[in-house]
């Protein structure tokens, strides 16, 4: 059947794109069975936990869900006799649930925590504090009896200070807890230490790095931890006597891929040791492998279904808890043992249909700051051809950060245009993670410069080579995606329409009122204030609304705290003033980043509609 591109019929409706891929959430070995978190859209985002046995371990309403740092992670733990721990998503105390029983609270009300950890009857969390001046942070070990429920002096704090905390783990004998720590003022892919102390209280010793993450035992009195002084995060054994280094940290092996990017969420994993002195890990070059590194540094890969962004989430002898996607399967929890290379897909992890669901093609474009990584998925529909002379319109997708990457994996959002003939262009634009650090820092102080560069270079790239309509490529992100999509409009020439998703508009504004976890992020991104506020004015896309000349779908959260409304509703009154079509839709209770299943779906349809009408075909809803 032949018709125009963006009318094709598809079988993926935006209530199925809603439904569609467990979100795993962590997963853990537990006793016999495996444990994992998954949000539900259909219960507004409720992150539950589920069993292997098909229990629901975590009943409505309750929900696991962290806001330390905004962006939360670390919300649950499980210990190896079915106790849950958990932080609720309303109140944010860390909850106790046994086995046939309720609920019950374990830390005060007021703070927020995340990144549990428990090791026997000791449970470790990151806490924070915003009802201080200035915000407080702290690693602390929490009483699993309840008694510090309502008394907060029960909690004992192991390390504290207005900085930032993430990865707290306590070693093997329990006497030692490491964790990783970072300055306000910077990020900590930028700069983080790697601290250990005594559990029981001593002095805090800093181990010099450049951008630690997540420290791991291997015994009583040796650790590995990820670093990257020189171009790649790698892997470090550091020996210890008592809380003290001895020598410097020793690379387990040669740093030629990223084990490790962009410390956003707490509960992030990237390799597990196993009892033997062997590393499962991943690797990352634009795409993430997971390898087996012997004690001698050795690695050999481990052939796994995803390829995409990979968990290690839990190991338990020769097994391992391996969680994410893949550029030909839908995302997924896969038990892996491996030594005898037996793979189980535990939830979701699907092999997709490829005549639906095409690999993605990674593209590299010369741009003017180097090399530029994509990934295009071209339109794709057994069931439907278009006219030989009509070339597809293509969506260009910015992913926020702007510090994290794409890899390429399967999507049904992404089928849900390839199925209906509209291409789409996923882009790393310089200053994502998975390339190295240089390719990182390209960004640092150009933010509004190189990305916008970039994104233009990759779309221009594809219509050059005669794969897109060069008059009907749009251009989508989120967060700082959306600033880049506002910024590329500013810029105009390439693009015919553009959609925001809770969008920067307004640097000034976006510093006075974001939270603060990123409250200096910009600093590296653009320079401190006040000696660059004339470059926040002049970078900011609200600053040159009236340049904006093409369609703009704008959506945004009501309850966000990271780009709060305030953005899109100055960048909407801009365009409104001016005359410029734009439609704004705000949803009252998102927050920074869509999770309930009506949002998701009014959002795809209102974009589906928005490229229709300015595209000029009708759309298979």
């Amino acid at each position: 059947m032949s018709s125009p591109h963006g009318s094709w019929p598809s079988p993926f409706s935006a209530a199925s794109v809603a439904a569609a891929s467990p979100r795993i959430d962590g997963a853990l070995f537990v006793g016999a069975e495996i444990w994992w978190g998954e949000s539900v859209p259909a219960e507004k985002g409720r992150v539950t936990v589920r069993s292997s046995s098909g229990a629901e371990i975590l009943p409505a309403p309750w929900s696991a869900r962290s806001r330390v740092h905004e962006y939360g992670g670390g919300a649950w733990t499980a210990d190896s006799t079915g106790i849950l721990y958990f932080v609720d998503a309303g109140d944010q105390r860390v909850h106790r649930l046994a086995p046939g029983t309720e609920p019950v609270p374990l830390t005060p009300a007021g703070p927020a925590h995340g990144g549990l950890r428990v090791q026997g009857r000791r449970l470790l969390a990151v806490r924070e504090d915003l009802s201080t001046a200035p915000h407080t942070r702290a690693i602390v070990e929490i009483p699993i009896d309840g008694s510090a429920a309502e008394d907060a002096s029960g909690v004992r704090v192991i390390a504290e200070g207005d900085g930032f905390f993430a990865h707290p783990a306590l070693s093997p004998d329990g006497s030692r807890v490491a964790w990783v720590a970072w300055h306000r003022g910077r990020m900590p892919w930028e700069a983080a230490h790697l601290q250990i102390a005594r559990s029981d209280g001593g002095d805090v010793h800093e181990i010099p790095t450049r951008a630690a993450l997540q420290p791991e035992w291997l015994s009583d009195s040796e650790l590995v931890f990820a670093d990257d002084p020189d171009d790649r995060w790698g892997l470090y054994r550091l020996e210890l006597d008592g809380a003290s280094p001895v020598g410097a940290p020793r690379a387990l092996a040669p740093a030629d891929a990223d084990t490790g990017y962009g410390l956003w969420v707490l509960g992030n994993r990237w390799y597990r040791p196993l009892a033997d002195g062997r590393i499962v890990a991943t690797r990352t070059n634009g795409r993430d492998e997971v390898v087996l590194i012997s004690p001698d540094g050795a690695a050999r890969p481990i052939d796994i279904p995803a390829d995409g962004h990979v968990s290690i989430d839990d190991v338990d002898g020769s097994r391992v808890l391996l969680s994410g996607n893949g550029s030909g399967v839908t995302a997924g929890l896969w038990c892996v043992d491996v030594d005898s290379g037996e793979t189980v897909a535990v939830r979701g992890g699907e092999p997709v249909d490829t005549g639906w669901m095409p690999r993605a093609l990674p593209i590299e474009v010369d741009g003017r700051h180097g090399i530029v990584h994509a990934f295009a998925y071209p339109p794709a529909n057994p069931d439907a051809t278009a006219p030989a002379d009509e070339l597809p319109p293509y969506v260009v997708l910015v992913h926020g950060g702007p510090t994290a990457h794409v890899t390429g994996a399967a999507s049904a959002a992404n089928a849900f245009y390839t199925s209906r003939g509209i291409g789409v262009l996923d882009v790393n634009y310089g200053g994502s993670t998975g390339y190295g650090r240089a390719y990182r820092e390209r960004l640092d102080g150009q933010w509004g410069v190189v990305d916008v560069d970039d994104v233009i270079a990759a779309a221009q790239g594809l219509a050059d080579a005669g794969l897109a309509d060069p008059s009907r490529i749009a251009i989508r992100g989120g967060s700082a995606g959306g600033w880049t999509v506002l910024s590329a409009l500013v810029r105009g020439g390439t693009f015919a329409a553009g959609i925001s998703r809770y969008g920067v508009a307004d640097l000034r504004m976006l510093v006075a009122e974001t939270h603060d976890f990123e409250a200096s992020y910009i600093d590296g991104l653009v320079g401190p204030l006040p000696e660059y506020e004339h470059v926040y004015v002049e970078r900011s896309p609200l600053t040159h609304a009236d340049r904006i000349g093409v369609p703009v779908l704008l959506l945004q959260g009501g309850e966000d705290r990271v780009v709060p409304p305030s953005q899109s509703e100055a960048i909407s009154d801009a365009l409104a003033a001016r005359g410029v079509d734009h439609e704004y839709a705000l949803y009252p209770a998102e927050g920074h980043g869509f999770r309930s299943a009506d949002t998701i779906i009014d959002a795809l349809e209102r974009e589906l509609t928005f490229l229709g009408r300015v595209f000029g075909f009708e759309p298979t809803l």
